[in-house]
């Protein structure tokens, strides 16, 4: 019972109301707001300060939301061990990628380790914004670039490099830029990462960096719908090397600029700070990890 409540409490703080709460649960108000009175009868402490409208959590609150996620893993992987064995991986695992990459090489990856492990299950949420990883209770993720929160546990992957391309239809109607000066005049598909608009374009290395304001008609904050309106003719686009090999090496698209492609940026697995991973989390880090290890490059 105190698992349980346990549970229920860090639903609560996700959900930020007894309400919503009861509703992910399917449970009713009532029992919902018992089960937090039981938890904070039982730690003999105030969890959470409750007005009617508001929720905000407590300093007690806020230290079992740090602690109790790693203790009811354990309690779980020690449950499923003794139940089925050392080798059998059960569970839930919740997973934050970027969206064009998870739409294709991490959905592969992952329908292969369910079917390797059927009592699996997978929360994917994708995003190529910024992602609370400890706030939204994600057990790893995927990220390009310079990690910003230092407090996050991080294993390397590989180094990526972000690709200009656009598609043959487009080329042929508008020409290839020689420069990174002559994008200027192209029609460039961008993106933006929460308020930021990535308009400018870092090119180049050493001597041959050169820094370019873009514009274009097409903005979105999904890189999927980029690299689709990519694919459709409508513009340039600089994409991760990853999103877009595939496309590359089929002819879909053809790489532009290639004298002045950016140095590499990392790309890496991310984990919350000061938690012992589930064996399941390991298991996939690993998967994971192979499978961008080994996806093939526009320049391979």
């Amino acid at each position: 019972m105190l698992l349980d409540n346990i549970r229920l409490f860090l639903l609560i703080v996700e959900k930020g109301s007894l309400a919503a709460a009861a509703r992910e649960a399917g449970l009713s108000a009532t029992t919902v707001s018992e089960s937090l009175a039981a938890l904070e009868a039982h730690f003999g402490a105030i969890l959470l300060n409750r007005t009617t409208r508001a929720i905000s959590i407590t300093e007690e609150g806020s230290l079992l939301v740090e602690q109790a996620p790693s203790v009811l893993d354990e309690v779980e992987e020690l449950e499923n061990r003794i139940r089925f064995g050392a080798e059998h991986l059960s569970g839930t695992i919740r997973l934050s990628v970027p969206s064009d990459l998870g739409r294709h090489i991490i959905t592969r990856a992952l329908d292969d380790f369910i079917s390797d492990h059927p009592d699996i299950s997978i929360e994917l949420h994708l995003s190529d914004g910024y992602v609370d990883i400890v706030g939204q209770r994600m057990d790893l993720a995927v990220r390009f670039g310079t990690l910003l929160d230092s407090t996050l546990r991080v294993r390397q992957v590989k180094p990526t490099r972000r690709v200009i391309c656009a598609s043959p239809d487009y080329i042929a109607r508008h020409g290839e830029p020689l420069q990174p000066s002559d994008l200027k005049r192209h029609n460039c598909l961008l993106m933006r990462f929460g308020n930021t608009l990535d308009n400018v374009w870092e090119l180049g290395d050493g001597t041959t960096k050169q820094v370019v304001t873009v514009s274009g008609n097409r903005v979105a904050n999904d890189g999927a719908i980029v690299r689709q309106w990519a694919l459709a003719g409508h513009g340039i686009v600089w994409k991760a090397d990853l999103d877009v090999a595939e496309d590359i090496i089929q002819g879909r698209l053809v790489e532009l600029l290639p004298d002045f492609a950016a140095p590499p940026a990392p790309l890496q697995l991310l984990f919350p700070p000061g938690r012992t991973q589930p064996r399941r989390v390991k298991m996939l880090a690993e998967r994971l990890a192979a499978a961008l290890g080994e996806a093939r490059l526009p320049s391979a």
